[in-house]
């Protein structure tokens, strides 16, 4: 079973279509006790850092939810703003990420050749996985594309927790993996096969 966490970010809704289309079981889970017995865990987020992270606190989940990805070892998978609260820190704000992806998310003026191109990042846009992406990249070696939005970006701590990267102007992380933790930074929800298959890969992954 997947869990999609609700914690008042993201469109829930979405994601259980997708699953619908894809004829594979999912929740939403609103509570710590709605995350009992989780096999998969969604955490997806549109919005600011800190509003996130404020949301996911309030929500009384994030004490389950570390007890499932961290000590469970149950796979996660962050998207977008979702992604971007499994690092530290950000620059958006000043509030403390989960921090269960070492790094920080910086916003794209940092990038020399991405600050001179408009703000937010939208649309689709090719993404190359690493070697390292697999499983949840299978069969999207190439050709791959996906749509995004967004004006920060994930600059992880070690560089072999980077699964996929797009270009806009810099090269930039847009998929982080540590352990049973994945994030990407666009919206598979949004992006027609591509979106279907990766959720569809993440859906059949094996316990770590």
């Amino acid at each position: 079973m997947i869990h999609i966490v609700d914690y008042g970010l993201g469109n829930m809704q979405a994601f259980m279509n997708m699953f619908k289309r894809l004829n594979l079981s999912s929740v939403r889970a609103r509570t710590a006790d709605d995350l009992v017995g989780a096999q998969k865990i969604i955490l997806p987020g549109v919005g600011a850092f800190d509003h996130a992270m404020e949301l996911l606190d309030a929500s009384g989940m994030r004490p389950a939810l570390e007890q499932l990805v961290l000590g469970d070892k149950v796979p996660v998978l962050g998207i977008c703003v979702g992604m971007q609260i499994l690092a530290s820190r950000s620059d958006e704000g000043q509030r403390e990420g989960l921090g269960w992806v070492p790094g920080q998310v910086r916003h794209f003026s940092h990038a020399p050749a991405s600050a001179a191109l408009p703000l937010p990042h939208m649309g689709w846009n090719d993404v190359s996985p690493e070697p390292t992406a697999a499983p949840l990249f299978k069969g999207m070696e190439h050709d791959a594309r996906f749509y995004f939005l967004h004006s920060f970006y994930f600059e992880c701590a070690n560089p072999l927790h980077v699964t996929a990267r797009a270009q806009y102007g810099n090269d930039f992380a847009c998929g982080v993996r540590a352990d049973n933790v994945w994030g990407v930074q666009f919206h598979p929800e949004k992006s027609h096969r591509w979106g279907a298959l990766l959720l569809k890969n993440f859906a059949e992954m094996s316990p770590c």
